[in-house]
């Protein structure tokens, strides 16, 4: 958590968890957070006179959270069915995504040492690259995706949510300072805490998110939800459809390779998921 928040956090947590007791974590963090960017829209300074002296720990991320449950495991990136209207496609997706899986371990199975198409010797530093390959190959879990697909008592809650809605259902929520404006261009206006907003900009940690809609009964795509922007004017939560056949290689690539989707400086999210979280971003999930 960005130093500032962490601080606003201290400050802010124990008072907004007694007045909503019944609230889980991640909506107690919201309600923090909420009151972090009244202080910003106000230009106000949060917590500046209790930065230097307030103790600090993390007694605000050990509280339960009643979505919890679904996060547990080594998986990487989680599946999530918001739409229900047809099963035969979900179930032929996640066949789709399960037969990727098994790909994606078959390429990642160490080399049997026996097998006589193996170099006969080998190096001191091809040995400590192979080692070094090694350990990092037995830190890939599998499957590498978890598949949430609700019961009949939770699916009104992820009914057709934005991404915004699942980030905050499923992530924790952080803060930073804004890409800057490239040369010549203005700050958005309005003001938008997923884009800039006081020159910070509200993003996410945790498990990435891939979304099953209905769109994906047709086109067999699921949404990438972005964790932070990218360029200056691209917006925390954007997204754009992946084939479900290229979920595990790209959640491999950018979990272990460091990838990242930028489309080379190009603004070629989805515009119209885009307006949606920004329209749904001042409203508690």
């Amino acid at each position: 958590m960005h130093n500032k928040l962490l601080h606003f956090f201290a400050d802010r947590y124990q008072t907004i968890k007694s007045q909503h007791p019944g609230d889980g974590r991640r909506r107690l963090h919201l309600r923090v957070l909420q009151e972090f960017w009244e202080d910003v829209l106000h230009g106000r300074e949060p917590s500046a006179l209790h930065e230097s002296a307030m103790p600090l720990d993390d007694e605000f991320d050990q509280d339960d959270d009643p979505l919890d449950s679904l996060l547990e495991g080594r998986e990487l990136g989680i599946l999530l069915r918001v739409d229900y209207s047809n099963e035969d496609a979900w179930q032929s997706f996640c066949a789709t995504l399960q037969r990727a899986e098994q790909e994606l371990a078959n390429g990642l199975e160490k080399p049997d040492p026996t097998d006589n198409n193996q170099p006969a010797s080998t190096t001191a530093d091809q040995e400590e690259d192979s080692d070094s390959d090694t350990e990092s190959l037995n830190d890939v879990p599998s499957p590498i995706i978890k598949i949430v697909n609700p019961t009949p008592s939770e699916t009104s809650l992820f009914h057709n949510i934005s991404n915004l809605t699942a980030l905050r259902l499923l992530n924790d929520v952080d803060i930073r300072l804004a890409p800057s404006p490239s040369q010549g261009q203005s700050r958005v206006k309005p003001p938008n805490r997923l884009i800039d907003q006081g020159t910070w900009q509200e993003i996410y940690r945790g498990m990435t998110i891939w979304i099953y809609d209905a769109q994906s009964n047709a086109d067999h795509c699921v949404r990438l939800v972005s964790q932070e922007g990218d360029v200056y004017g691209t917006a925390t939560a954007d997204s754009w459809r992946v084939q479900g056949s290229h979920i595990c290689d790209l959640q491999f690539n950018m979990s272990f390779l460091g990838m990242t989707i930028n489309f080379g400086g190009l603004d070629r999210w989805d515009y119209r998921e885009r307006r949606r979280n920004l329209e749904e971003v001042n409203s508690m999930t």
